[in-house]
């Protein structure tokens, strides 16, 4: 492929620079230390590449699975972490617990998870919608954070549906409360992840916000995706999430986009594989062989979209137990297949557009501040 022009050159989240401006979105069930890893091999150490989220709660009350989320590589920095919460006090606890234990290097505050079991409870994409109580989780943040000097970004959504946008409230505030960054989502929580983001929203935050980087999110789902968001919107970084399940190498390509040189061809079936094996190893390192490979399942339909491979290879795939299973049905490919134009394209979950489910009077009273009963959730990742 050509290589893409681009002016984009890095920014910095705190003292970090992110150098090409790309961001690994935190995804539930997916951004655990072996993808990240497997991530940075192919793309840029100083990108970012940011864990999957964990719960403020979980994090005061010490679960053991929690804890776990939270492991890191050796060689990662910065060790990035995204924060959910719903209650500022909380939020200082859990914040002031990572700084003291150096537990993480960048917090990214979680306001865009648009799932009904967290909009019910007033969390994720609904919360911007209360401008006060939004304002002061943020500040709780970055006060708890900046003695160790972590820096604090803030990721959120166009609002909860077209009736109602809060993105450039957000973005206003998260900036005068201290965030060093922020970044849109391009849809609303009633689309979820359906129909096509609108980017025109992200140019908009970047005229509202003009004090510190703001990024893009939606629908990266090749590089050229990223330098035309850029393009477009003027903002100084991408974020990519779905884009890259079954394709780490995506990051390979990005970089390649954003420092002006030549975008490799996809890899071949038998690269694939190699990946494939090498993203089995890692997850075996970090969780153990079993746990491991049943985590691993889900991936496979992702890496093998497109060859043809046929059906019955394509299930054992899904159901494998062991690594020596995944290395004898990997003999049975045909390495040389090369890289099928189908395997492009919108990957992961989509679903369809709903009414987003919120407490009873949550459109209400936009500033008030008081904390949603029972909204403080326990289990991290999603």
């Amino acid at each position: 492929m050509e290589p893409v022009s681009s002016a984009v050159s890095s920014f910095k989240i705190g003292p970090y620079p992110v150098n090409p401006p790309v961001v690994l979105a935190p995804m539930a069930g997916i951004t655990n230390v072996a993808f990240r890893q497997l991530c940075r091999e192919f793309g840029s150490p100083t990108s970012l590449y940011v864990c999957e989220m964990v719960t403020a709660r979980a994090i005061v009350e010490r679960d053991s699975k929690t804890l776990e989320m939270m492991t890191f590589g050796d060689d990662e920095s910065p060790r990035s972490l995204q924060l959910y919460s719903v209650d500022p006090k909380n939020v200082t606890d859990a914040v002031t617990i990572i700084a003291a234990e150096g537990l993480a290097d960048h917090l990214d505050m979680n306001f865009g998870c648009p799932v009904p079991k967290v909009t019910r409870k007033g969390g994720g994409a609904a919360l911007p919608y209360k401008r006060r109580l939004f304002a002061e989780i943020v500040r709780a943040a970055v006060r708890a954070a900046e003695p160790a000097g972590i820096p604090v970004t803030v990721k959120f959504r166009i609002g909860i549906d077209e009736d109602n946008h809060t993105y450039l409230d957000a973005g206003r505030i998260a900036e005068s409360e201290g965030a060093v960054a922020v970044a849109l989502h391009a849809r609303t929580a009633a689309q979820r992840y359906s129909g096509q983001a609108d980017w025109s929203h992200i140019a908009r935050l970047k005229e509202a916000v003009t004090t510190v980087p703001v990024l893009g999110n939606g629908d990266i789902f090749d590089a050229t995706d990223a330098i035309k968001m850029v393009e477009q919107t003027g903002c100084d970084g991408v974020v990519v999430g779905r884009g890259c399940l079954g394709r780490p190498w995506l990051f390979r390509e990005l970089h390649a986009a954003f420092t002006g040189q030549e975008i490799p061809a996809g890899p071949s079936l038998g690269e694939v594989a190699a990946i494939l094996h090498r993203h089995a190893t890692l997850l075996t390192a970090h969780i153990g062989e079993d746990k491991g490979v049943r985590d691993l399942r889900k991936h496979m339909a992702w890496y093998l979209r497109g060859f043809p491979i046929g059906a019955d290879i394509r299930r054992s795939f899904a159901m494998v137990s062991t690594l020596t299973e995944i290395e004898d049905l990997i003999a049975r490919l045909d390495h040389d297949a090369p890289y099928p134009p189908d395997a492009e394209g919108p990957r992961g979950r989509q679903g369809s557009p709903g009414r987003v489910v919120l407490p009873e009077g949550w459109l209400d009273d936009p500033e008030d501040a008081a904390v949603p009963e029972g909204a403080e959730l326990m289990h991290s990742g999603g």
